[in-house]
């Protein structure tokens, strides 16, 4: 009791690196202390890392031969923690049950094999280092997957500066202005030659592979198709239309499940903002967990649920939160702008967004331990130590 006080302590040190604070406070929360996960962090991003480059590296090569000059291509993303996350997750069963450490210096490529019957909880006993290449495998293609998606969204949205070019010297080509014109160019060669690759690795697995990413991203597309409609909801809420407000509580914060997703559990899927939330984020990680599971890899229900409230919490708490004042001039419902409409005060706002993203991350914490996953718990505690609830009215 002791340690874990002092730890909490230690935690809240804002001087000490977020990294090991999170290990802190992930130990004072639950009593699991692993400062391997902190090592074996550092792996899965160097690992994930190389993938990327190999993504950047055919990008690269796309926009060289468009422009007629050598460039450097990367692209700021947030959305594969959950992929590094599962691998980690797979290292670190992989690694328990080998003699010698089945991870090697390369990282497989290609596609792995297709264990149909593996969604219906059938998983075929692998080796340790069938596994990790499985994994790696499968992660390859959700990063590419992720980042294609979140590539298709900021182009949909204008939104290019996560695009980042630099254009060497060459002999002739195009002169590149930076102009808005020349920034989509290269988002859309980006995605294009992102796709393009992405198709090739489908078509070399199984229709059921495809149709289970298919799923998933038109789910969260039938969301995003509403969206004109809660802008209309939230601007109707702003000038004070009572049936507005009701309807934003009915239908953006409690809204019921056409289809409710096996990942979550009736509590879970009661909770505030539980459907808008996951067909937004959740279902995208729920589905690419199913791709990992149709690799023959098992992945633990628990995991499973601690992955997707994860991702819904850090949503809300990273993205709502910082975007806030901007979501709010500009008619975006999120959940934290739906809170500013719901509540009397500013003050009983604030305290709610801080509840409802506390319920999501302590219940992931809560599965991420279950599933015996120290590297995803710390996530979780990072994530939460990450947020920065003051810059939200009501604060003080």
């Amino acid at each position: 009791m002791v340690l874990k006080t002092g730890a909490a302590a230690l935690a809240d040190r804002r001087r000490l690196p977020t990294a090991l604070r999170s290990v802190l406070g992930y130990y004072a929360d639950t009593g699991v202390f692993d400062y391997g996960s902190l090592s074996l962090k550092s792996e899965i991003d160097d690992r994930t890392e190389r993938m990327l480059e190999d993504v950047y590296d055919r990008i690269e090569a796309a926009l060289a031969e468009e422009f007629g000059r050598p460039v450097d291509f990367s692209y700021d993303t947030k959305l594969i923690l959950p992929a590094r996350l599962t691998l980690g997750y797979v290292y670190r069963a992989a690694r328990r049950e080998a003699d010698t450490d089945p991870v090697g210096g390369d990282i497989a490529t290609g596609v792995p094999p297709v264990e149909t019957a593996a969604l219906d909880g059938e998983s075929p006993t692998l080796s340790p280092r069938e596994q990790v290449v499985r994994a790696e495998q499968m992660t390859r293609l959700s990063i590419e997957a992720l980042v294609d998606g979140d590539m298709r969204d900021a182009i949909n949205d204008a939104e290019f500066e996560d695009f980042e070019v630099a254009f060497g010297e060459g002999d002739g080509g195009e002169a590149w202005s930076g102009s808005e014109a020349d920034r989509r160019r290269v988002a859309e060669i980006a995605q294009q030659t992102l796709q393009s690759h992405l198709d090739g690795l489908l078509a070399d697995l199984p229709d059921s592979v495809g149709e289970a990413y298919q799923w998933a991203v038109d789910y969260s597309e039938a969301h995003q198709d509403r969206d004109d409609y809660f802008r209309g909801l939230m601007d109707a809420a702003e000038a004070g239309d009572e049936d507005a407000l009701d309807a934003v509580r009915e239908e953006y914060k409690f809204a019921d499940y056409d289809e409710p997703p096996a990942t979550l559990s009736a509590a879970e899927q009661a909770l505030p903002y539980s459907k808008t939330q996951y067909a937004r984020v959740g279902v995208i990680y729920d589905g690419m967990l199913d791709l990992y599971r149709l690799a023959g890899l098992d992945i633990d229900d628990d995991f499973a649920k601690a992955i997707v409230l994860a991702i819904i919490g850090a949503q809300v708490w990273l993205d709502d939160v910082d975007d806030y004042a901007d979501d709010r001039a500009e008619g975006q419902l999120t959940p934290v702008t739906a809170e500013y409409l719901l509540r009397p005060d500013d003050r009983a706002a604030y305290g709610h967004v801080v509840d409802i993203t506390e319920q999501y991350l302590d219940l992931a914490k809560e599965y991420a331990t279950a599933a015996d996953s120290p590297l995803t718990g710390v996530a979780v505690e990072y994530i939460y130590r990450s947020g920065d609830p003051a810059v939200l009215p009501g604060h003080r």
